[in-house]
């Protein structure tokens, strides 16, 4: 049986990484974990989602922490305050990530995971990025608004991501050192860019007749 192993994929915002993601994760038969980490973090914390939400790389990121609810073990419908932090919010995610990791083979998409798996040994960093005017095309077909708007999202999502990345890892985003592979989807399109990430995973991990 093939050993366990995890990739992770950082992703420009309209480069198709959350495709690229999911048609990987199903030809390799394994876990995929995007937005699905907010509630399985909320499910296990009991922390309600929207506070993950505040914290998630997809929204404004903001360096200040906030008042967060805390569901009692006593009472299911009593909630009791407490000061909570960004950082404890992304320790909690990054545990749930780890575990997760260690349960079976898995993709992760955003969400610094290319840092928060930096100690696993069978680990394959990704990073996608595309031209602007695909990426701007891409988000005014998906959202149906006009391009303008569409790079405006753009602009203050990747801004977003990049502090939010920056801030939790000290790095940062989207350089080259960070990541074993980096692929613009533009030139392959979607699925010769998961071909070529299978083909690369296949041969880091020694994939073949057993998969896992």
């Amino acid at each position: 049986m093939t050993q366990r192993y995890v990739i992770t994929i950082g992703r420009q915002l309209g480069s198709g990484g959350r495709e690229i993601g999911q048609k990987l994760a199903a030809r390799l038969g394994i876990s995929f974990y995007d937005k699905e980490l907010i509630r399985i973090a909320s499910r296990q914390s009991g922390l309600k989602e929207e506070f993950f939400e505040r914290v998630d790389e997809m929204k404004h990121f903001s360096l200040f922490p906030g008042l967060l609810g805390l569901r009692s073990s006593m009472n299911d419908n009593f909630f009791s305050s407490y000061y909570l932090s960004n950082e404890s919010l992304f320790k909690i995610q990054s545990d749930v990530m780890r575990k997760l990791a260690k349960e079976g083979s898995c993709i992760f998409v955003g969400r610094c995971a290319d840092y928060v798996m930096k100690d696993e040994e069978n680990c394959l960093r990704i990073f996608i990025s595309a031209f602007l005017e695909d990426r701007v095309r891409r988000i005014s077909e998906t959202h149906n608004i006009s391009e303008n708007k569409a790079k405006d999202m753009i602009e203050k999502t990747d801004k977003g991501r990049a502090a939010y990345y920056n801030y939790f890892s000290g790095k940062n985003w989207g350089t080259a050192e960070s990541y074993h592979l980096c692929i613009n989807s533009s030139l392959l399109g979607i699925e010769e860019t998961v071909s070529l990430i299978q083909r690369v995973a296949e041969e880091r991990f020694g994939l073949g007749a057993g998969k896992q």
